[in-house]
């Protein structure tokens, strides 16, 4: 568990509250959608992302500056491209292994 949410301390507090962010950010579908296609293929530039779900890469662009922004990704440029990876973090493979368990589930 990653926190003990019945504490009511001030730092347990802060901890929720930043919980409740990163698994905002993660919960849109898009960003769903996107983590998982990052969860399979390592590393992704934008344009391949965008050709994937059929997506304007500005549209694209905005979500994983968001997830970005959030921790889950680097961004990587690589001539005039920009690509993804996933940070190393207990958090990203925890939601992983949670994503990847239910996409099993579903198919």
């Amino acid at each position: 568990m990653y926190l003990d949410i019945c504490m009511k301390d001030e730092i347990k507090q802060n901890k929720v509250e930043a919980l409740a962010k990163k698994l905002l950010i993660a919960g849109d579908s898009t960003r769903l959608k996107i983590l998982c296609i990052i969860f399979d293929d390592k590393k992704v530039c934008v344009s391949e992302i965008a050709k994937k779900l059929d997506m304007n890469i500005a549209i694209v662009s905005h979500h994983l500056l968001a997830l970005a922004k959030a921790g889950f990704l680097e961004p990587n440029r690589e001539g005039k491209q920009i690509c993804y990876t996933l940070l190393k973090s207990r958090f990203n493979n925890d939601l992983k292994n949670f994503i990847c368990r239910n996409k099993q589930k579903n198919s």
